[in-house]
């Protein structure tokens, strides 16, 4: 077991999709605050990273337990979990033991950024998103079995990332940074749905309610083009209004 498969187990790769809303969020704040606090972006990066690998580890962990990633026939880099269990290159159990820890170390992260903070903002987006993670394939739940698995990705990758990331900086919350994180929200939801095709045959054959096991194929693709266009709506609505740089329409 080297660092490797570890780094496989956790999908490192995917790690971008937290990099990318905590640093908006902390480019905003700083943008309006004029300041910049690297310690503490960086404790926030650090607490999201570890919910974000705890969760992903636990989701190889249940959906092994639930049968879906076995049943799954195309398993591609990016859907139908690592893989790790099912090469037998980490045990089941030491998973589920290191997704704990993941989660406990990216909570105490957060109890020190509450504490140096003020209010519970930080506490109660916490403790959100650590419930999204943990049991978006975890019993009794089963978030991602259920048919809110896209909104729940949306929400945990988007709004939860993106406001906590800024009031770690800005001490506030203002109605802008949350129009901000939406567009963020719907893409990350998008490249869920996206990776769902791969998993169609083994996600209906356990159960698991996904936008593309509920629509079909053909339905999901039409939504998945309905949402990406909204993207783009949000965000010239955005800059029309001032709340981000025209420059936002060139990316």
């Amino acid at each position: 077991m080297g660092f490797k498969v570890w780094i496989k187990a956790i999908r490192a790769p995917f790690f971008t999709a937290t990099i990318i809303p905590v640093a908006l969020g902390a480019i905003v704040a700083w943008n309006d605050t004029g300041g910049f606090m690297w310690v503490k972006f960086l404790l926030a990066l650090s607490g999201a990273l570890f919910i974000h690998a705890g969760t992903n580890l636990a989701n190889d962990y249940f959906d092994h337990r639930s049968g879906c990633d076995e049943a799954n026939p195309n398993p591609t880099p990016f859907s139908g979990g690592s893989r790790v269990i099912q090469d037998g290159a980490i045990p089941p159990q030491k998973i589920l033991r290191a997704s704990s820890g993941s989660f406990i170390i990216g909570g105490v992260i957060g109890l020190y950024l509450n504490y140096i903070c003020k209010g519970n903002t930080i506490l109660i987006l916490g403790i959100i998103g650590i419930f999204l993670g943990f049991f978006y394939t975890a019993g009794p739940f089963r978030i991602g079995y259920g048919s809110l698995g896209e909104l729940a990705v949306g929400v945990g990758f988007g709004p939860l990332m993106v406001l906590g990331s800024y009031y770690v900086q800005a001490g506030q919350l203002p109605l802008h940074i949350f129009l901000i994180s939406i567009p963020v929200a719907i893409l990350i939801a998008l490249v869920l749905l996206i990776n769902e095709f791969p998993d169609y045959v083994a996600d209906k054959a356990v159960g698991k309610k996904t936008m593309v096991v509920i629509l079909g194929k053909k339905d999901a693709v039409m939504v998945y083009h309905i949402l990406l266009s909204a993207v783009y709506i949000i965000i010239l609505s955005l800059v029309i209004g001032k709340i981000l740089p025209i420059l936002c329409l060139t990316t």
